[in-house]
């Protein structure tokens, strides 16, 4: 069998049972043998930290449970509702770093996996549309794929929801947001988004990688809202803690 169709038999998850007979899984995490379904190990998947207390506004994590945080009462987001099922910290930030800039889709695909045991928990109704939070050209070109872009798949197939990634561009090039405090990261972001191609449903889900600040999504929704949407939903993997 050519090397191209051995790739291709390995990354097929239909064949999956093929996949370790050949190669024994090993956990992406700590490397031993025995993942739980050839991605995670159970003590590394127990690891991951569920973020079920938290703002139901902005899925910012929580000590104490309340009707919404306090950024979200003082400046109330242009998104109905966000659903970001775990806190970002070790170990999922190791997956995303992975997925993110070691171009390794293994780790995507455990991200997603992992989201989608925690569906049932998002709220209904459920979106017309699923819109990634997309990348510049300039970083597209150097990164070759747009991770939510490769997060949001499974989850357009899973719910049966369109995947919109024509819709929301990333029209201006902009510095990155870590190490801008609030006003600064708002400034930032201020126009680089864009609504293009044809009209969208009324209710969409916004993805994203991590929601940290929350600046890029709420950019984003502005946009989105300002563009005919009525509601927009946003759909994170993992939340960063203040």
């Amino acid at each position: 069998m050519a090397v191209n169709q051995w790739r291709k038999v390995l990354v097929d998850g239909a064949l999956r049972p093929l996949q370790f007979a050949i190669l024994p899984p090993h956990c992406l995490l700590c490397g031993l043998a025995g993942g739980a379904d050839g991605d995670l190990c159970a003590p590394c998947k127990n690891d991951i930290a569920r973020n079920d207390l938290c703002c139901p506004r902005c899925a910012l994590p929580l000590k104490t449970p309340a009707p919404m945080c306090g950024e979200c009462l003082q400046r109330e987001p242009p998104f109905a509702g966000a659903f970001v099922p775990f806190v970002y910290g070790h170990p999922i930030d190791l997956l995303l770093m992975r997925l993110k800039f070691g171009g390794n889709l293994a780790a995507g695909r455990t991200l997603a996996r992992l989201w989608l045991e925690t569906h049932e928990s998002v709220h209904s109704p459920l979106p017309m549309a699923i819109v990634p939070v997309p990348l510049h050209r300039t970083r597209l070109r150097e990164r070759g794929y747009n991770q939510a872009l490769e997060l949001a798949r499974p989850l357009s197939t899973t719910f049966g929801i369109k995947l919109r990634d024509d819709a929301l561009i990333r029209s201006r090039d902009t510095a990155a947001q870590s190490g801008l405090d609030a006003v600064a990261r708002r400034r930032n972001l201020r126009g680089a988004f864009d609504v293009i191609g044809s009209s969208l449903p009324s209710h969409v889900a916004l993805v994203d990688d991590v929601v940290t600040s929350g600046t890029t999504v709420r950019e984003c929704a502005d946009v989105l809202r300002r563009n005919g949407v009525s509601r927009v939903d946003v759909w994170g993997f993992a939340r960063a803690p203040k």
